[in-house]
């Protein structure tokens, strides 16, 4: 297997800029993971796909406006960060620009002072461990201070809209710097539409970090290392995908990040327990699902850690063959684009 094997070719006019306007009216190819074969829906349609006692489990990790403009304190020079993980007391991993002229024991100041960084030590990539220092709370100043981190394929600057839609209807806990993207479809509407099917939703909890986006640049994949995310499933969800399985019903993961999340806990025989931690599962072909019966996902980067990862579940001929029919049919690719199901 060779990173080129994940390649196809992307008109980048198929690239979604924005949201759709309504969440619910993205289009979901819904492909079969057996024989490949493809239907063209509507996402508001996912109930009629799904059948009573299959369990939804969703990532309810919400963003933070972790993209902050600033200067360094003596010369003013204009530097920007982007916080990537908490790893102490008010203590960061940063990614920062321009990272040659960021050194250790630097003082960077964000709205006027507000927010004070200094630089404790340089990290590998760019990134550089930095303290921070405030009056206040710091997710208000975040809030007031930074912007959301879109990622680098759309090609605008963050807009109001941006903080409600680069979220989804389920985000509750702060920690990701991007959005698990397959979520972002799902409206109210959606969710009481599967309550009424007798369908579950379980959440569970993976941070995304900036990794996501990160293309692989060996020719071997295997070379390829993960960034490590911070993942909690909870007692209840443990229960709700365990009792599913028992059941007969389908562990339907909506977006990669679940399904990273269940097999790094699941046992031999899909089982789970609630656990929390770090994982830098990397999910590629050959795998064998012990956990996740069905995806939810939206359409990747090609050569991406998300690629192969669909491509370990659905096949890499079913799934470069329904890229190429979404492209005929002009569906709107990536984080903002349209969203497939793999049955």
């Amino acid at each position: 297997m060779r990173t080129a094997d994940f390649d196809y070719e992307l008109p980048t006019e198929l690239i979604a800029q924005y949201p759709n306007e309504t969440r619910d009216e993205s289009r979901l190819l819904v492909m079969d993971r057996e024989t490949g074969a493809i239907q063209h829906r509507v996402f508001r349609d996912l109930g009629e796909l799904l059948a009573p006692g299959d369990l939804l489990v969703v990532n309810e990790s919400k963003v933070i406006p972790a993209r902050l403009l600033g200067r360094k304190r003596g010369t003013g020079g204009k530097v920007e960060v982007l916080l990537l993980r908490e790893v102490g007391l008010d203590r960061w991993e940063a990614l920062v620009r321009p990272a040659a002229r960021v050194r250790r024991g630097m003082v960077l100041e964000f709205g006027e002072g507000r927010l004070v960084a200094r630089v404790v030590r340089s990290l590998p990539g760019g990134k550089r461990e930095i303290d921070l220092s405030f009056n206040g709370d710091l997710d208000h100043i975040l809030e007031d201070l930074g912007r959301v981190p879109l990622p680098p394929y759309i090609d605008r600057e963050p807009e109001t809209l941006d903080r409600e839609r680069y979220q989804t209807v389920f985000a509750r806990v702060r920690g990701a710097v991007a959005a698990p993207t397959a979520g972002l479809h799902f409206t109210d509407a959606v969710l009481d539409d599967l309550a009424e099917r007798e369908i579950g939703v379980a959440r569970v909890i993976l941070h995304v970090g900036a990794g996501t986006f990160r293309p692989i640049t060996a020719e071997d994949p295997s070379e390829h290392e993960m960034d490590e995310e911070r993942y909690e499933v909870s007692r209840e969800a443990a229960r709700a995908i365990d009792a599913t399985r028992r059941s007969g019903g389908r562990i339907v993961a909506v977006g990669t990040t679940t399904v990273r999340v269940l097999e790094t806990i699941a046992d031999q025989k899909g089982r789970v327990q609630p656990d929390a931690g770090s994982t830098g599962l990397f999910i590629r072909p050959p795998h064998r699902f012990r956990c996740v019966d069905a995806l939810i996902t939206n359409f990747h980067l090609p050569r991406s850690t998300l690629l192969m990862l669909v491509a370990a579940f659905a096949g890499r001929e079913n799934v470069l063959a329904a890229y190429r029919e979404a492209v005929r049919e002009r569906y709107r690719f990536y984080s903002y684009g349209d969203a497939m199901i793999v049955l």
